[in-house]
């Protein structure tokens, strides 16, 4: 089977997205922004799947949809710029049929982010509450350590959320729900 076949190229193409929408979730966490190549390299695969499915014209028109509504939202500082690019490269990944079932469940997750951060600020100011004055915690040497209390700080101080989680939640909920929503 040659590697241009579209049966074996799709899971290919999909694979590499979901890839790089782990490594967009997992930067987003760690230094909250989205590497420009990552968004990238899922419009790129996006484009790819979207040509092997004949759907190359009615996927940059929901790509470019969806574009306008985010720069809508960044213009008012509702969402990153790193975010309105992930989001709008990975309108190119669904059929043009789901983008609005991918718009959803991004929404959905979105806000299902945002109660787990509520929920933690809440469970920080409640153990430092319970802290002995004077008594300090040790600063973490590795590499989660650090981006734990980093994400502590943020959490307490309600800074931005990593929303290209819920943008990749969103993403491979779409792709790989065997129940469409609505």
């Amino acid at each position: 089977m040659p590697l241009t076949d579209p049966a074996l190229l799709h899971p290919i193409l999909l694979t590499a997205a979901a890839t790089a929408l782990l490594f967009a979730a997992v930067h987003d966490v760690a230094v909250r922004t989205v590497p420009n190549v990552v968004s990238l390299i899922v419009a790129a695969t996006g484009l790819g799947s979207s040509a092997l499915a004949g759907q190359l014209m009615p996927a940059l028109f929901g790509g470019g949809l969806v574009f306008a509504g985010c720069w809508y939202c960044w213009r008012h500082g509702w969402i990153g710029g790193g975010d309105v690019k992930l989001l709008s490269a990975c309108t190119l990944l669904v059929p043009p049929a789901a983008v609005p079932e991918l718009v959803l469940a991004t929404a959905i997750a979105g806000g299902m982010l945002a109660l787990l951060y509520l929920a933690l600020g809440l469970a920080l100011k409640a153990a430092f509450a319970r802290r002995l004055p004077g008594s300090a915690t040790p600063r973490p040497t590795g590499l989660l350590g650090r981006i734990w209390r980093a994400e502590r700080r943020r959490i307490r101080r309600r800074l931005s959320l990593p929303y290209a989680c819920a943008i990749s939640a969103g993403v491979l909920l779409t792709l790989y729900n065997p129940v469409p929503i609505g």
